[in-house]
């Protein structure tokens, strides 16, 4: 990469006059230049970055914007980096996309310049989830992965993340090596003229490997039991799991399914919605008011490439009531673990992984059934790294975060909303049929262990001003941060960039290096409330994730004391100026 860090966003887009930058991208960006756009100083002021998701931007031209040219440096880079490390193999990598606009074209751009380096791809034909991806990886012995995607980012969003062999995210020394590859490359020494002899096209054969491997991994029940009655509602809200999710339902032998056919169009413009995104009651209204008309008993809703999951449920007043990712994966987890012990399978060589940013309800969970609850930082990409950190000596079980993603053994190495759904109908087909509900189930769990509350609370700074008032946000938390919140004394302070955690009535201040380097603070309270603060990694925002905690003796306390743990949740908001 050209060194212009020192140069104005003006002189930068200028650079972009010239070749080797094509006609249609000079003309964009005189136009830019000639109408003294706004946009100007946001699509040229930095490079875009690998965050805890890749590289994900809004598309059109510029160094901070996802384009033909900031695509091929990040992919020339990699390149590069992938014939460093695996000297005279034959090296492959697979290539999936989204649904996303210009994810088809971004997708054979990618292919063309690896094939121009001489690497062989895997290009799948049409649109397929981002699991699917990973799973492709390993099942192909692929020595990378690719796949361009935004998750449930606005339309104009795209995106690029990078797989390993593993079919985990890359995650450090990889990811770190693979940028420096990238800031080392012109664009001028982009190889773009690829090899459509060295491209291997992928179909629906592989999407029934995968999905028998989703069903091997996710169910338990051998008589399937309840699987005949259970009326399921199913929405891929325009985006992948089109091609995937109704039909490994059928093939697990789930018989009652309701898809939202209106959006089970694949579309990058997501017409239906405003936000392609299940963690959003808004996303699910359609697929809501369908199960109202079929007497649904879940309601299941994925994200544009098909990782993270949003669930619906019947609560106690028989309405639906979507679930939020902590409850999902509390549910899935607790039912996996009970399952693993009637089977006399934990052995106490056994984890679960979770994310810092995550309910401590999994710790609860991991205590009671004999096995160990590791934890990284936000992002899949770490509790793959603990799957590959720990083979040959832990059982990698289960795992998830707060943000509506989890995944079911190992078989996928990220998030999986497909593993999950068959796992997700199982589990309420079996409280179903045993005259329970799966909103009953959680509200046991809670019985039991204790119950956890959470609330996300996102504060959105656009373009460059916004990234400033983000930046001073962190710092005027880190450097005087509160000394009560909810009524509560603040007792720990963990702070994961300086790697120090503080407790406050002690006056002691201790290292944490188990996690690496990252911009986060977690204060804990001495009643238990936490309280997360993180810019995020792909997003023009900062988040606060807040979770409080009681007791509950019986079914009948669950309504009152979401009141109660609701209303500290909105003391922290006030307390914390939000």
């Amino acid at each position: 990469m050209e060194i212009t860090e020192n140069l104005t966003p003006l002189d930068k887009a200028k650079l972009w006059l010239t070749e080797p930058f094509d006609e249609e991208t000079r003309k964009t960006v005189q136009t830019l230049i000639d109408s003294n756009s706004p946009d100007l100083d946001d699509s040229f002021y930095r490079a875009l970055e690998f965050g805890t998701g890749g590289m994900r931007g809004i598309m059109g031209v510029g160094t901070n914007r996802l384009n033909k040219y900031t695509l091929g440096q990040a992919t020339q880079g990699l390149a590069n980096y992938l014939h460093q490390q695996f000297p005279g193999e034959t090296i492959k990598v697979a290539i999936a996309y989204d649904v996303r606009n210009n994810s088809r074209e971004f997708g054979k751009l990618v292919a063309d310049v690896l094939t121009a380096n001489g690497i062989h791809v895997l290009l799948f034909k049409n649109h397929r989830p981002t699991p699917e991806l990973s799973f492709t990886v390993r099942n192909k012995k692929c020595n990378a992965g690719i796949v361009l995607t935004a998750s449930h980012n606005p339309p104009e969003y795209n995106g690029y993340k990078v797989y390993w062999n593993d079919g985990a995210q890359v995650v450090p020394p990889n990811d770190e090596n693979i940028i420096k590859e990238v800031y080392a490359t012109k664009f001028s020494e982009i190889k773009f003229n690829g090899n459509d002899d060295l491209i291997e096209w992928v179909g629906e054969e592989q999407d029934d490997v995968y999905i028998d491997a989703c069903i091997e991994n996710s169910l338990y029940q051998k008589d399937k039991k309840g699987y005949d009655n259970l009326n399921i509602v199913f929405t891929s809200i325009h985006g992948t799991t089109y091609t995937t999710v109704p039909k490994a339902l059928e093939k697990a032998g789930f018989k009652k399914i309701d898809l939202v056919k209106e959006q089970m169009i694949p579309s990058g413009n997501f017409p239906t919605v405003e936000s392609p995104n299940p963690e959003e009651p808004a996303a699910l209204s359609m697929a809501l008011d369908l199960a109202r008309i079929t007497n649904g008993d879940i309601v299941i809703g994925t994200d544009p490439d098909g990782d993270r999951l949003g669930i619906a449920v019947r609560n106690l007043e028989g309405e639906m009531q979507l679930l939020n990712g902590n409850q999902t994966n509390t549910i899935l987890t607790y039912y996996i673990l009970d399952q693993w012990k009637k089977a006399g399978k934990i052995t106490g060589k056994e984890f679960i992984g979770s994310t810092i940013v995550t309910s401590d309800i999994f710790f609860d969970i991991a205590k009671k059934f004999g096995v160990d609850c590791k934890v990284g930082l936000t992002g899949f990409k770490w509790i793959g790294k603990m799957i590959r950190d720990e083979e040959g000596k832990e059982k990698f079980i289960c795992g998830g975060e707060e943000s509506f993603g989890f995944m079911t053994g190992d078989f996928v190495r990220d998030k999986d909303s497909c593993g999950s759904i068959l796992l997700a109908c199982e589990i309420a087909a079996w409280c179903k049929a045993n005259g329970n509900s799966i909103f009953k189930y959680l509200i046991s769990i809670y019985e039991d262990l204790g119950m956890y509350y959470e609330g996300l609370i996102n504060v959105v700074r656009k373009g460059r001003e916004g990234a400033e008032q983000i930046e001073q946000m962190m710092k005027n938390f880190r450097e005087t941060p509160p000394k009560e919140i909810a009524g509560s004394k603040v007792e720990e302070i963990k702070d994961f960039k300086e790697q120090t955690c503080y407790t406050v009535s002690k006056d002691e201040k201790t290292v944490m290096n188990d996690i690496p380097k990252s911009n986060v603070l977690i204060y804990y309270t001495q009643d238990g409330t936490k309280v997360c603060v993180r810019p995020s990694g792909t997003e023009p925002k900062i988040k606060f994730y807040v979770s409080v905690k009681d007791h509950i003796a019986t079914e009948a306390d669950f309504e009152a004391k979401i009141i109660t743990l609701s209303e500290k949740i909105n003391r922290v908001k006030t307390d914390l100026d939000l």
